[in-house]
């Protein structure tokens, strides 16, 4: 009993020095403005005369506490129904500054600035508004330790190269954001500044050096006045045309002829709860997914979530403790790529109260014919998650998830948390339960899955400790996990060096170890790796990683560790590159697996021929030999040029040509899209498949040839609106 008083007191301090610490905060008041400013990137309205302005912009990277290489103002105002903020970026090599006309979310390595947005102000999650010196937009959702940029925002932004730098203004309607209701209203504010030949960040507020990268509970109050309380009303209808063709002896032959029809609407409850609802949600592929080594793989690839009803309130679902590690197999608990083809569905996501936050979602999947017969029309899949808002970024939350056919289902419950212990620490856990009826059997079987992680994270010193229990017959149909049956303890620790050079920023130096058994065989396997990764001359970046570990599969244990090299960066403002290497004991995954070794390679390189056109060019290799003989199993190279013409920040027009010679296929992809704000769009795509074969008609079969020919081909159209009240 005395324990237990122990801990109530302790949690309590911690909570009143979390609590003092933020009412300590700088709190900031945006103008309010008479007169919007015209979204130019000029900064010649009278709004930014008036408007609240920070200057005292401090590096967190590559190291804290400096003064930003070249000097930023932030500006912040408002009215009734938009927030505006602005940037002045001092440049004294405006010459250097990396720009460029492209498409959204592609701007990553250039200079930029970020408004980061906790519209809440409850240090659970944020909004990230990014914009390059042109004007050119990136998005995302960040919650739970995770970044996810497949969300996209109504917002606008315009950007203005200058003799001394670059300016940018933006306008964020309210209407796109979840926040509190109430007067005033409470928001909380990170600015940020990237310049990429530096690889600097800078920030206001300055993060302190004792807090790391802790920035939710770091950032600056923005109190807002008589905001206008609307009702969000939207609809996004969509309209998708598709045509495609398949090789028939030598001819192509139309197989596919059909437009569909999509409807996706969202009401907002109040300014921070909103219903969305969807009739056949589309998910037309817009550009052909770039290529990967897909052969002797132990688990399938990951692909991102992309239609517009399953990304409101996404982030929400993120779970404490969850790819905690590398060796991790917990990626996701709600994966909605999983839901392949809805026919309908339900969301209702937000705040319940100032702590409360609730997600929950029903949709209806069609299943393909083939299934059918076994699983029934419709798989039916519900979901929903609360969360908890404690201290600080603390919170507790609990979760369900289900998934149902006429003959099988299966039902997850679970609990999580995240607790900051001190400002440089936290420790997030969760606790899983499954029951799950197959076809195959009348039994149900139960799984359970325990996770525990320590983080600390520092200037100095960064090191990591996790605890992970998946039982064998853990499932979860609506998510995405590479493994189960194992038990496994990790450590991490990472000591960073700053060397008094003007040529390194920085030195990471990274011990891990990771100790896993493999359940059903009861073996242990291990993985330890040693790195160092050194940040040199501004932009580069290198790195060399040894690894000794081993694998269970199949009841053996395997050897998996090698060698690794990264180098990169910028080798000037329209030239940036990386190339990996990596030379590894591997294993053959096959009903009889045996041992090998495997050489890989990635490389990349960007070149902005112009301010409009960008050649993006990748190559792909991975082999495999069996280590008994040596002999090669297979090559696997893959060629791909992504050309690029952005006529302005609305159109482009893109090619690809992709060249698999493991496949022996050539793929060429052309697409015109026409993006006015995220919803309101118009693609037309058009590719081919070609392959080194050609019918035979003596043999009445195809046969190997030296040449390409055409193997199918298809084109589509989509055209969607978005309306809002």
């Amino acid at each position: 009993m005395k324990k237990f008083h122990v801990l109530n007191w302790t949690l309590f301090i911690l909570h009143l020095i979390f609590v003092y610490s933020l009412e300590a905060q700088e709190q900031l008041r945006p103008s309010k403005a008479d007169k919007p400013p015209i979204i130019d990137g000029k900064l010649d309205d009278l709004i930014w005369q008036n408007a609240l302005s920070v200057s005292e912009f401090k590096t967190f990277a590559p190291d804290f506490g400096k003064d930003g290489t070249e000097h930023t103002i932030a500006y912040a105002a408002y009215d009734s129904e938009n927030l505006y903020f602005a940037f002045r970026c001092y440049d004294r090599e405006p010459a250097k500054i990396k720009s460029s006309v492209s498409s959204r979310d592609n701007i990553i390595s250039d200079d930029w600035v970020c408004i980061n947005l906790d519209s809440f102000n409850d240090h659970q999650s944020l909004y990230a508004f990014y914009i390059n010196p042109l004007g050119i937009q990136a998005d995302s959702r960040f919650a739970a330790g995770q970044e996810d940029f497949s969300a996209d925002f109504v917002w606008y932004s315009a950007g203005k190269l200058t003799p001394d730098g670059y300016n940018i203004e933006i306008s964020i309607p309210l209407k796109s954001i979840r926040y509190a209701g109430g007067n005033p209203v409470t928001m909380s504010v990170f600015f940020e500044r990237f310049i990429s030949r530096f690889s600097e960040h800078d920030s206001f507020p300055e993060l302190d050096p004792a807090k790391g990268m802790a920035f939710l509970t770091q950032m600056s109050p923005l109190i807002y006045d008589d905001l206008k309380k609307t009702t969000l009303f939207e609809l996004l209808p969509a309209f998708t045309y598709s045509r495609k063709y398949n090789l028939n002896q030598n001819q192509l032959v139309k197989y596919e002829d059909k437009g569909e029809i999509s409807l996706t609407a969202k009401y907002g409850i109040t300014s921070d709860l909103i219903l969305d609802g969807t009739y056949n949600p589309d998910f037309s592929q817009i550009e052909a997914d770039a290529g990967q080594v897909d052969v002797n793989l132990r688990y399938a690839l990951y692909y991102p979530e992309k239609r517009p009803f399953f990304l409101e309130g996404n982030d929400i679902y993120n779970l404490a403790a969850t790819q905690s590690s590398v060796v991790d197999p917990i990626i996701s608990l709600v994966h909605t790529r999983t839901i392949v083809n809805p026919l309908t569905g339900i969301k209702l996501s937000g705040k319940i109260g100032t702590k409360s936050t609730i997600a929950a979602m029903y949709a209806m999947d069609e299943l393909p014919q083939d299934e059918s017969v076994i699983y029934g029309d419709y798989a039916h899949v519900p979901i929903l998650r609360f969360k908890q808002a404690l201290w600080g970024d603390s919170y507790i939350g609990g979760i369900f998830t289900g998934r149902e056919t006429k003959n099988s289902n299966n039902n997850v419950l679970g609990i999580d948390g995240n607790i900051r212990l001190t400002e440089a620490s936290t420790i997030e856990w969760n606790g899983l339960y499954s029951s799950s009826k197959f076809v195959t059997g009348p039994d149900k079987k139960y799984g359970h899955a325990l996770g525990l992680n320590y983080n600390y994270d520092s200037r100095n010193l960064s090191y990591d400790f996790s605890a992970k229990d998946i039982s064998e017959d853990f499932n979860v149909e609506t998510g995405f996990i590479t493994r189960t049956g194992i038990f496994g303890l990790t450590g991490l620790i990472r000591p960073k060096i700053y060397p008094a050079s003007s040529k390194i920023q920085r030195i990471d130096l990274e011990a891990f170890s990771a100790q896993t058994k493999d359940k059903p065989s009861s073996l242990w396997e291990t993985y330890n790796y040693f790195s160092a990764t050194g940040f040199f001359l501004g932009s580069y970046n290198a790195r060399v990683k040894y690894s000794y570990s081993t694998e269970i599969f199949g009841g053996e244990k395997f050897r998996t560790g090698g060698l690794q090299f990264i180098v990169g960066g910028l080798v000037s403002n329209v030239i940036s590159f990386s190339v990996g290497y990596k030379r590894t004991n591997a294993i053959y995954y096959s009903q009889d697996p045996f041992q090998g070794y495997s050489n890989q390679i990635n490389a990349i390189m960007i070149y902005q021929i112009s301010e409009n056109v960008e050649s993006y060019s990748s190559f792909i290799f991975s082999d495999f030999y069996r280590e008994s003989n040596s002999e090669l199993i297979y090559e696997y190279p893959i060629f791909r040029e992504r050309l690029t013409y952005q006529h302005n920040k609305y159109l482009f027009f893109r090619g690809v040509i992709e060249y698999n010679k493991y496949k022996q296929q050539l793929l060429t992809d052309f697409l015109v899209s026409f993006t006015y704000v995220p919803g309101t769009v118009m693609h037309i795509g058009y590719g081919s498949l070609y392959l080194k074969n050609e019918w035979n008609q003596y043999e009445n079969r195809y046969t190997e040839s030296q040449n390409f020919n055409e193997a199918n081909r298809g084109f589509f159209f989509k055209m969607s609106y978005l309306w809002r009240n």
